[in-house]
């Protein structure tokens, strides 16, 4: 069972990913490719996208098999993204 530190970790990975594709004019990506990209276990993809998606932050469209056939991010997970972004860049004067 993953800790609480991975469990975040993983879902950053998931919007970092997804925000990516945004960037790239690609507002969804695949489960296949979110798989590959974020390296994880389905059963731990699974419950971060499930997480995700109760929060607002994501779509998915599931599989019969718990995976997510393809994902998204929400408006409210692209605001999300560009504040973390905004956060994390230096300001001026640094």
């Amino acid at each position: 069972m993953a800790t609480l530190r991975e469990r975040k970790t993983y879902r950053k990975a998931i919007l970092r990913t997804l925000y990516g594709a945004v960037e790239r004019n690609s507002p969804e990506v695949s489960g296949a490719t979110l798989r590959d990209e974020v390296r994880l276990p389905d059963a731990d993809l699974y419950a971060a996208c499930a997480y995700l998606a109760d929060a607002g932050l994501i779509t998915v469209d599931w599989t019969s098999h718990k995976t997510p056939a393809t994902a998204s991010l929400t408006h409210e997970g692209i605001r999300f993204m560009e504040e973390e972004e905004d956060s994390a860049a230096p300001t001026q004067g640094d």
